[in-house]
């Protein structure tokens, strides 16, 4: 069948009598192993994750660029047509990408997304007056917002260095950017309830480098500037990074030292799944980290051989994370998040792409009989466990997702890829 017949047909109204047939069949296949349906698909559509800003525009912004100012290590490629060019635009295409996701929503924004009318604001001097229309059009939508300072695509961030600068007045520079974030964030909570504020930065060195403490006993003083006193609606994290594009030698924010850091400061810790070497298990991490260290923030992401922010599939990493967050306990300590960015495709099917891969692998861990599993392995009985395993495989997942999506009153199976290009031909492709 060609792809637009197959388009059309689920266009067609959903046959529900069918739907119900097929999902009372799964709901008592997964009776049988003790897990139960209806618990897992209001767990799973309950559980908000933070959907970046960033996806709409490629990371441009809607500061003015300042000479030489860049990207910092962060690379969209492609040229698809219908960028969002405005915060109106980017808020226009996310309502219509949340009309297709199902499940609690909030969103997340970068400082450099502030609408400052038209008139240059430092980032130092960044208020939650440049964010007002953000903040009201999250409450019309029922979403909470969260927040990010933005230590890159800026002059005084051209040399890959922010608040590791051996210049203290750079470093002081980013230290302010830090603290007027963290009294956004809080203005956010005023409003919305709790707000994240997540740190990442970009510092490190292209090759050889010489001296790795000097820049991480900066980063240190400087962090503990921005983070000395709790604000009552921030959950602070810091973010590591392995690597980036021009600092492929040294990342002074390694994980072991946000990982200390976080563990000393008790402030949350960020994984994100493109920081990571390409073997290394993000899943295996959360039980290591959550006795010492609360809350994780997890952003859900796709590298291709490297931090490449492709657009997350439901993948084996994605069920990974999800399983362990499920298995170990850890739900009420773990916040979710995405963060990709990907120019090549409808951006606005990479966000209903990405959050619905998320959403599944959440509905995955929560339908998964990990407690018998967990029983035969206590008992020494690892053949059934092993065997259990195997029979998630053929267990009717798919029943599930779609009574899930049927729920939260958005399309199941293709049907969203036929509003997004609906949305395309009405809206982007007007954008030069």
């Amino acid at each position: 069948m060609k792809l637009q017949g197959l388009l059309d047909k689920n266009k067609a109204s959903v046959n529900k009598r069918a739907m119900a047939s097929s999902y009372k069949a799964a709901r008592e296949r997964f009776a049988e192993l003790e897990v139960d349906t209806e618990a897992a698909v209001e767990t799973a559509l309950a559980l908000p994750v933070s959907v970046h800003c960033w996806q709409a525009d490629d990371v441009r912004g809607l500061e003015v660029r300042e000479e030489g100012a860049d990207s910092g290590g962060l690379q969209a490629t492609g040229d698809y047509l219908g960028a969002a060019r405005t915060g109106e635009e980017i808020r226009r295409d996310f309502e219509q990408a949340a009309r297709l996701i199902p499940g609690a929503l909030r969103f997340n924004l970068h400082a450099m997304y502030a609408e400052t009318g038209g008139k240059p604001v430092g980032r130092d001097e960044l208020g939650a007056e440049h964010f007002a229309t953000w903040v009201d059009w999250c409450e019309q939508n029922g979403w909470g917002l969260d927040f990010n300072p933005t230590c890159f695509a800026h002059p005084l961030a051209a040399e890959g260095l922010t608040l590791t600068h051996p210049k203290k007045a750079v470093r002081d520079f980013w230290i302010q950017h830090c603290l007027a974030c963290r009294k956004i964030a809080q203005a956010f909570g005023r409003r919305l309830g709790r707000s994240v504020c997540n740190i990442w930065i970009p510092d490190g060195y292209k090759d050889a480098t010489v001296d790795r403490t000097g820049p991480r006993r900066r980063l240190v003083k400087s962090l503990d500037a921005v983070l000395e006193k709790r604000l009552p609606r921030v959950v602070d994290t810091v973010e590591s990074k392995l690597f980036g594009i021009g600092l492929e030698d040294y990342t002074a924010g390694s994980h072991e030292f946000y990982l200390l850091y976080a563990a000393s400061r008790g402030v949350g810790i960020c994984f994100d799944m493109g920081h990571y070497h390409p073997t290394e298990s993000v899943a295996d991490k959360i039980s290591a980290t959550v006795p010492f260290v609360q809350p994780i923030l997890l952003h859900i992401s796709r590298g291709v051989r490297w931090d490449s922010d492709h657009v997350p599939r439901f993948s084996d990493e994605v069920r990974a994370v999800c399983d362990e967050a499920v298995r170990s306990g850890a739900l009420k300590h773990i916040l979710w998040a995405t963060d990709f960015f990907d120019a090549s495709i409808n951006r606005v099917a990479a966000w209903v792409l990405g959050v619905r891969a998320l959403r599944k692998g959440m509905l995955y861990a929560l339908l998964e009989p990990w407690k018998l599993a967990a029983e035969a392995e206590r008992t020494g009985d690892t053949t059934a466990k092993l065997a259990l395993a195997e029979l998630r495989a053929e267990l009717p997942f798919a029943a599930v997702w779609d009574y899930a999506c049927a729920q939260a009153d958005v399309p199941g199976g293709l049907s969203w890829l036929a509003e997004v290009k609906r949305y395309e031909a009405e809206v982007l492709a007007k954008r030069s």
